[in-house]
């Protein structure tokens, strides 16, 4: 359905039963990502919570009013928090929607009942340990000039965020198939604009490690072992630096345990959430 939140048309799924404790989940990569991957993971839950999912101001099917940043996809967030009635949420999101995910927890901390996070970060130091593993890997022979331009922002259409985003999706998985990288590229919704923005203004400023110590939300901490793009140092200086939280390593996992040891991710997911916010404890009028 589509829902204006905050002056933007935003296209919205709501899954599972009313009444439920609700989990907005925020998926990864402006202007590539959209609501089909936490549907598909996320979406899991919906038997016992109300999921909602959507994409970004920008991203897939919604429109595309600036500003991109940070403080307005978290200020979405709490918008859709109220269109849906909840007093508060389960936040949830992987990789860029593990940023928005944490911006919100810090701008909205008496909203979030419980904060679920995937191959995320609290920063940008990662970025040149990235890099080098990028340009180390054996799998392709990466054309570094596409590898840098989509991760500097400097993409000059659609088409070409589509040609370099090819470029790089051989990083991401465990165990690489080219079949399923195409088709990757072939379902993606593609916004260079918003990609842009992202990577030249927000990834270059983004770091709120000053601020995780305020998180008073339980919080869980997946990443996979093989992660190029958000390495499990990342994800250690999250465990560290959140108050109480919890950190999984997925063993046979790239940037995705979500899918490459689904079972295993959504078992513990399902863990951390039965004991932290039971299914039992609505919290939502509609």
């Amino acid at each position: 359905m589509n829902v204006e939140i905050n002056g933007n048309r935003l296209e919205v799924e709501v899954l599972g039963p009313e009444g439920a404790p609700v989990l907005i989940a925020h998926h990864g990569a402006p202007g590539l990502g959209s609501r089909a991957e936490p549907r598909s993971s996320f979406g899991r839950l919906a038997d016992r919570y109300r999921v909602l999912v959507f994409d970004a101001r920008g991203s897939g099917d919604s429109e595309g009013k600036e500003p991109f940043t940070h403080e307005q996809w978290a200020a979405d967030v709490d918008g859709l928090r109220q269109w849906i009635g909840a007093d508060r949420i389960i936040m949830a999101g992987g990789s860029y929607g593990g940023f928005i995910s944490l911006e919100y927890a810090v701008r909205y901390p008496d909203r979030v009942t419980a904060l679920v996070l995937r191959d995320t970060a609290g920063d940008h130091s990662h970025e040149a340990a990235s890099r080098a593993t990028a340009l180390a890997t054996t799998r392709v022979q990466l054309d570094v000039e596409k590898f840098d331009r989509i991760n500097n922002g400097q993409v000059t259409s659609d088409d070409d965020l589509r040609d370099c985003w090819r470029e790089i999706l051989p990083l991401y998985d465990f165990h690489y198939d080219p079949e399923v990288v195409e088709q990757k590229v072939a379902s993606t919704p593609y916004r260079y604009r918003t990609h842009n923005y992202a990577f030249t203004h927000n990834i270059p400023n983004y770091d709120l490690k000053d601020r995780l110590g305020d998180i008073t939300a339980p919080t869980l901490i997946t990443v996979g072992r093989t992660d190029w793009i958000t390495p499990v140092q990342a994800s250690e200086t999250l465990h560290r630096l959140i108050p109480g939280s919890e950190l999984t390593v997925f063993e046979e996992s790239g940037h995705s345990p979500q899918i490459e040891q689904a079972d295993e991710w959504t078992a513990r997911v399902r863990a951390f959430l039965a004991e932290h916010v039971p299914a039992g404890e609505g919290t939502i009028s509609r």
